[in-house]
């Protein structure tokens, strides 16, 4: 389970959920001149993310963020949940990350993480992994940016890529 409160860029695809069963609402905002949404579970959360009581990890997860995230990243054949956008992330292993998915030549989509704490938090829950960035491929979690770049130095990224776009 994921926090109950989520704010996160999504492409169009996205739409194709039901939002109304969900409890969230969907608004149309330009990004980098793709048209993306904004998703945010309306309901508050209830109990803070509580980093030295459990762990590190949150048992509390709205089953809406979680529907949300899934969707997204099943819609999705690369997904990065990042510190900042493509165009100008705010860490060093986003930017390293970046330039791997870049010099890959596929197309992906971005999560700026940075844009709501409940999403942070949720996504660290959500693939039991604490950093970030977080590299999804074809639904599944790949790894963070050690694991990513050793797997494009070892052709493995190029291997998982060509798989995940030829499914």
């Amino acid at each position: 389970s994921r926090p109950p409160h989520m704010t996160m860029m999504m492409p169009a695809a996205a739409a194709r959920m039901h939002p109304r069963s969900a409890g969230l609402t969907l608004r149309v905002r330009s990004h980098a001149s793709r048209p993306a949404l904004r998703v945010r579970a309306q309901q508050q959360q209830q109990e803070q993310f509580d980093c030295a009581g459990n762990g590190g990890a949150s048992t509390d997860m709205r089953p809406e963020l979680k529907e949300a995230i899934t969707t997204f990243i099943q819609e999705n054949k690369v997904v990065l949940f990042m510190k900042g956008t493509r165009d100008m992330p705010k860490c060093g292993f986003s930017k390293t990350v970046v330039t791997v998915l870049n010099n890959c030549s596929v197309p992906y989509e971005t999560v700026d993480i940075l844009a709501d704490d409940m999403l942070r938090t949720g996504m660290k829950e959500f693939s039991q992994w604490p950093t970030f960035p977080q590299l999804y491929v074809a639904g599944e979690f790949y790894g963070g940016c050690d694991i990513t770049v050793d797997a494009y130095h070892n052709g493995e990224l190029a291997e998982d890529l060509e798989v995940a776009f030829n499914e």
